[in-house]
């Protein structure tokens, strides 16, 4: 399991082939059978093969962190803002003012059971997994933020694969820096949450 050529394979079916066949209608069972099994290998592999103990770092730069995501956030309320009032005004906080008890439920929902998997997947397996295989760690992160789009290919929205492209490089960076899915979590829970809150929702797959 630790041959390059046998990750190479778990990397074009995880990371290529499984998005893709998403796109293609057929049941959507069975496709969350294929997501499911898919996982669990994830977990099995960072568990029994890559011995991940999944610790919390005691040495995390929080005040770094925080100083990072906060500035990132500000620009983010800026061009989001912005981008919904221009295109449709009448969604900005639409979910938040209207049905707020709905708005906290899909906050901390998405954090817990969406957010949290897709970085254990997406940058501690990804990194764990593959990144001694690439000499070039700039074209490592740019794939890793290219295949994170390619995951969200099945909502057919070129909007939603450049947000999650430019988060897959901001995501990438803070792994990379930090070495905690803890922090990477925190942070894309935040801006997720933000778009979902802005009025964004509806086009990234959220209840509306």
């Amino acid at each position: 399991m630790q041959t390059v050529n046998y990750r190479l394979t778990e990397f074009f079916i995880i990371f290529v082939l499984i998005p893709v066949s998403f796109v293609i209608s057929y049941s959507i069972w069975i496709k969350l059978a294929i997501g499911l099994v898919g996982f669990v290998y994830i977990i099995f592999i960072l568990l029994k093969v890559e011995r991940n103990k999944f610790k919390m770092s005691t040495n995390l730069n929080w005040r770094l962190f925080w100083k990072r995501t906060f500035f990132h956030l500000l620009l983010i309320v800026v061009i989001t803002t912005l981008y919904v009032w221009f295109t449709n005004k009448t969604l900005l906080f639409n979910v938040m003012l209207s049905n707020s008890k709905l708005w906290l439920f899909i906050l901390f929902f998405y954090s817990l059971f969406s957010v949290y998997p897709q970085e254990l997947i997406y940058r501690t397996f990804f990194f764990q997994r593959y990144q001694s295989l690439f000499k070039n760690q700039h074209v490592f992160i740019l794939i890793n933020a290219v295949l994170f789009s390619l995951a969200h290919l099945f909502f057919r929205n070129s909007l939603v694969m450049l947000l999650t492209f430019l988060g897959g490089i901001l995501f990438a960076l803070t792994f990379k820096r930090t070495k905690s899915t803890l922090l990477v979590s925190i942070e894309h829970a935040i801006y997720g949450c933000w778009l979902f809150t802005v009025g964004m929702g509806s086009m990234l797959g959220f209840p509306s």
